[in-house]
């Protein structure tokens, strides 16, 4: 699988043509939405609204009756002693308790008084890269509201890799990215990090040697002691750092085939200068692309010692491959589960979406699925075309599966509890459930990304 990834290159060969390819899908920058649909390949002027909470019947909250006076009741109407049962004091019914602001409640009959639902799991941390500038942040919150509101929390960006003034971490480029992380204590900030300078320029096989050589010892530490001063001083001493993604590939002067041993050697060195730095709680992923690639990623693994979670980027490719054959290929999606759960690391998948199978449903619903099944530390999609589903109107089926899948989402256990399917339920005037509401046949998705429900609102879609 040498070749088949250079296509998904584009974002890190200049961050202006990304920018430019992801505004167009926006029209006007973060302001618009790029939404595909009904296969028509239109652009819609805004991300669609969240649907409102629909106010609860006023049948579920009666008005309790008002409650017997304190004093004792009249002599007259004392019970006297008789044949048969003696009648018992009526107590007024509990009214039910009101759900929280911005709760759905559910339309229809319900009953008066309902026991607790246990809360569905939490959303799975996920992100999608958007841009690599400040604009990839303005875009997360349009993407979460074309999710019905449901939040990201992964920002992932890429520092470029033209000098090692960039790999230092360019000044001004990570302080946008800081100060979304900071902004809430349960978010995560994902940064891919090029081990070489002129990363993408077609550095041959021999000079890579060289290069790694020089790497293992040690001539390129202060560099990366410097991103970590400076991630440190940003008040982002969490990063989770992507060090020499893809490294099994051709792409990236930072790959590994030209020299396996030094490039272990050299990986070793960087963590071990970014852990040096007083403050830092970095943790550092190795991500291969799936499949054997120019060489099987197991080859370049570094050690337990210095890695601490081991992703995979994982592309729909190439053209032909189902994705079951993308699980049970060499050095595919299982064997790097297995090979994870061997070394006792978390998983990730720092990069997935289409490739060259082009809208591809079933592949769609396999990565969820997968997802799922495995639960990854992170996932961030490559959203823009033709990896993307947000930006990127030629995929709108695997767009239905994804929005789908992560539609009004919110934290809240209520929120999220499948309401009890009552007979023939009659819903209010005000309320459109049918309009707004698609079936999801997602199979085992529907437990824990759906969180029981198989009925989802995709109004403005």
């Amino acid at each position: 699988m040498a070749a088949q990834h250079s296509g998904a290159r584009s974002r890190r060969l200049a961050v202006v043509t990304v920018t430019a390819v992801a505004s167009v899908a926006l029209a006007a920058g973060p302001g618009l939405a790029a939404n595909a649909y009904a296969g028509t390949g239109a652009v819609r002027a805004a991300a669609p609204p969240v649907p409102a909470a629909p106010t609860p019947p006023a049948a579920v909250a009666p008005t309790p009756p008002a409650p017997a006076a304190p004093t004792p009741p009249a002599p007259a109407v004392q019970p006297t002693p008789v044949p048969g049962p003696t009648p018992v004091p009526v107590t007024p019914s509990v009214p039910p308790v009101p759900p929280a602001p911005g709760i759905p409640t559910p339309t229809g009959p319900a009953p008066a008084v309902s026991p607790p639902t246990p809360a569905e799991p939490a959303v799975p941390p996920f992100g999608a890269f958007l841009d690599s500038g400040p604009l990839g942040i303005a875009r997360m919150a349009e993407l979460s509201n074309w999710l019905g509101g449901t939040e990201l929390k992964v920002a992932h960006t890429y520092l470029p890799g033209d000098s090692w003034r960039d790999i230092e971490g360019p000044p001004g480029f990570l302080d946008a990215w800081a100060q979304w992380r900071r902004a809430k204590a349960d978010r995560m900030l994902v940064l891919n990090v090029p081990m070489q300078e002129h990363n993408e320029d077609g550095v041959s096989d021999d000079s890579v040697r060289w290069l790694l050589r020089q790497g293992a010892a040690g001539a390129f530490d202060q560099h990366f002691r410097a991103l970590a001063e400076r991630l440190v001083a940003l008040k982002v001493p969490d990063t989770v750092i992507v060090l020499g993604w893809e490294m099994n590939g051709i792409t990236y002067t930072h790959r590994c085939a030209p020299d396996p041993e030094n490039w272990k050697r050299y990986w070793n060195r960087i963590v071990t200068a970014m852990r040096a730095v007083p403050g830092q709680k970095f943790r550092f992923d190795f991500a291969p692309s799936r499949g054997q690639d120019a060489v099987p990623w197991t080859a370049c693994y570094p050690g337990d010692a210095t890695v601490d979670i081991i992703g995979m980027d994982s592309y729909d490719q190439p053209a032909g491959l189902s994705f079951d054959q993308q699980v049970k290929e060499p050095y595919g999606l299982q064997q790097h589960v297995d090979f994870a759960k061997a070394h006792g690391k978390p998983v990730s998948y720092p990069e997935w979406g289409l490739f060259r199978n082009g809208d591809d449903p079933q592949y769609m619903r396999g990565m969820l699925a997968w997802i799922d099944a495995h639960k990854p530390l992170y996932n961030t999609l490559t959203d823009y075309c033709p990896h993307g589903v947000w930006q990127c109107p030629e995929n709108p089926r695997s767009a239905w599966i994804y929005r789908t899948a992560l539609f009004d989402r919110a934290e809240e256990p209520a929120a999220t509890a499948p309401p009890p399917p009552p007979a023939k339920p009659a819903a209010p005037a005000a309320s459109k459930p049918p309009a707004q509401c698609s079936p999801a046949s997602l199979g085992d998705l529907v437990k824990y990304w759906l969180g029981g429900r198989l009925c989802l609102r995709f109004d403005g879609w």
